[in-house]
């Protein structure tokens, strides 16, 4: 899941140093300034604001989620533009041959620079809309994770969506629809020497989260998004690394949300799970953590029967329990790493492992998502199985910015612009395919 809209007049270095509290999709709008950094030599500037500063963001403009209305497909699979930011979220466990595993995640976010109403450059590269897309690769073999990131404009086709047929992309980065009808649905990206190329096919229908799709985040008009997923998706073809090229199968799954405020100014980050069960059962959930010594957490979630039904958990029928704990190399920071969670009404009861300890990403946000291994039992019976976790607000970004732009000045910024240069008002020049972008080299880490 995942982060959100940058306060004009804020330096870039003190919106971006903001501790990283909120999920991902949350500091969507500051990662424009993150295109300066990958241009920086040297970071100059620490500094840092509070995360309520991030999430007032001014709504006044955008629609919001504020009350469950009918999701109409294929047009929601599409972008929002009316809306802030929104994500189409892919995370997947993969097996090749011999046995070797991997975990991965691909996720494509879009994020609204100003209200839909906000006039634009009169050229073809006027536009409101950034796009950033993440890009993830757990070798559990190997014991090594690899992370990647890039930005562009949503304008002269560097970045778009559609939805007949469905296409969302970021250059050559992409998922689309893989048949006459959406899905199946094909997800290819490339960076670094990892490569992603896999055939996702639904096992079963769509999950409409939360109340027929609406999906309350916490208390508050308005801090929600529209979510809906597919929570089994059969998964074929080819992953690269490094070390060799490997025909993979296994399940992915498939989250998508789109809104304009999602947390309360007092909530912190949030931890979120998907599970897959051998017994065909599937478990969302996710809890929304609130600062101070009264904090009361918001949690939600759902387990998907095998017949694709959908059972509502209510408030007190999870209880989840970190018991055990992993230290970032970075800087110390600290974050759960295991689990035990029980379902007592659906005789569920889980351990959940890290598949390796360090699968923190850390480009211009900084969080922990990867694959976990499941063990237990479900319904009474021994079961297994693979997930995916992710985890935010245990850590500051390692990222620093030192210039103060407008937001036209950020999505009009050619690669080779550098800071304290100023910047052009003028359109890209005819023909560089990929003025705005930036495509920053690997971060691999090794447990």
């Amino acid at each position: 899941m995942g982060k959100r809209n940058k306060h004009r007049g804020a330096t870039a270095s003190a919106f971006f140093q903001a501790r990283v509290l909120v999920p991902i999709a949350l500091l969507l709008p500051a990662l424009a300034a993150a295109y300066i950094w990958y241009n920086q030599p040297e970071p100059q500037v620490r500094a840092s604001v509070d995360v309520r500063t991030i999430v007032a963001t001014d709504t006044v403009g955008y629609s919001r989620a504020e009350g469950p209305i009918p999701l109409r497909f294929p047009d929601d699979h599409a972008a929002h533009p009316d809306f802030k930011v929104e994500w189409w979220y892919y995370t997947g466990n993969v097996a090749a041959p011999d046995g070797r595993r991997f975990g991965y995640q691909f996720t494509l976010f879009r994020n609204a620079l100003a209200p839909p109403d906000t006039s634009t450059r009169a050229t073809e590269w006027g536009t409101n809309q950034l796009y950033m897309g993440h890009l993830a690769l757990t070798d559990i073999a190997a014991n090594r994770f690899y992370a990647f990131e890039r930005f562009s404009r949503g304008a002269a086709d560097l970045a778009g969506s559609h939805a007949q047929p469905f296409r969302v992309w970021l250059e050559d980065w992409e998922a689309a629809q893989a048949g006459p009808t959406m899905p199946p649905m094909r997800i290819r990206a490339s960076e670094g020497g990892v490569q992603l190329d896999l055939m996702l096919e639904p096992m079963k229908p769509m999950v409409l989260q939360g109340d027929r799709g609406y999906s309350v985040k916490g208390p508050g008009a308005g801090n929600a998004s529209y979510y809906y997923s597919y929570t089994r998706l059969n998964t074929t073809g080819r992953i690269e690394t490094p070390e060799g090229s490997y025909e993979v199968q296994g399940l992915s799954w498939m989250d998508r949300e789109w809104s304009s405020s999602l947390l309360d100014k007092h909530q912190v980050g949030w931890d979120w799970f998907s599970l897959q069960l051998t017994d065909r059962r599937e478990i969302m959930y996710f809890i929304v953590r609130e600062g101070g010594a009264e904090a009361q957490p918001y949690a939600d979630g759902v387990v998907v029967q095998p017949d694709g039904s959908r059972i509502p958990l209510h408030p007190g029928e999870l209880t989840l329990d970190a018991v055990d704990t992993w230290e970032s190399p970075l800087d110390g920071a600290t974050y759960p790493s295991g689990w035990r969670m029980q379902i007592p009404s659906q005789r569920i009861d889980l351990s959940i492992e890290p598949a390796i300890k360090n699968q923190e990403v850390d480009l211009s946000v900084r969080y922990w998502e990867g694959s976990v291994t499941v063990t237990g039992s479900s319904d009474g019976r021994p079961v297994d199985g693979r997930g995916y976790v992710e985890l935010t607000g245990y850590a500051r970004s390692s990222r620093s910015f030192d210039e103060e732009l407008s937001d036209e000045e950020l999505l009009s910024m050619p690669r080779d612009w550098q800071p304290g240069a100023k910047a052009p008002t003028a359109e890209p020049p005819p023909g560089d395919a990929k003025v705005g972008t930036k495509e920053p080299g690997a971060k691999r880490k090794t447990n």
